[in-house]
């Protein structure tokens, strides 16, 4: 298996490892959509010792249309306020 084979089925898992992850952490909104603040993801014990890249996992969630938050980039302290939407559960 190739390395990019293998780094696309690790990406893969790790995005399904975040939703599950949102799920635990997150509560319903008023659409009926899962959301968490960036800051109760970055700040959980349990994602700091799944994640590597926590930053990079939620955005290659995004491009996935997994996930949906405001901006490109999410920063610790500056962010911890932004909601992160799961769109397929």
């Amino acid at each position: 298996m190739s390395s990019y084979r293998r780094f696309a089925m690790n990406v893969q898992h790790e995005v399904s490892l975040l939703v599950g992850e949102i799920q635990r952490l997150g509560s319903k909104n008023a659409d009926g959509q899962t959301c968490v603040k960036f800051g109760v993801l970055f700040n959980d014990d349990r994602c700091a010792n799944i994640f590597e890249a926590l930053v990079g996992t939620l955005r290659a969630a995004k491009r996935k249309k997994i996930i949906a938050f405001e901006g490109e980039l999410l920063l610790q302290g500056v962010h911890d306020n932004v909601d992160i939407t799961l769109l397929q559960e």
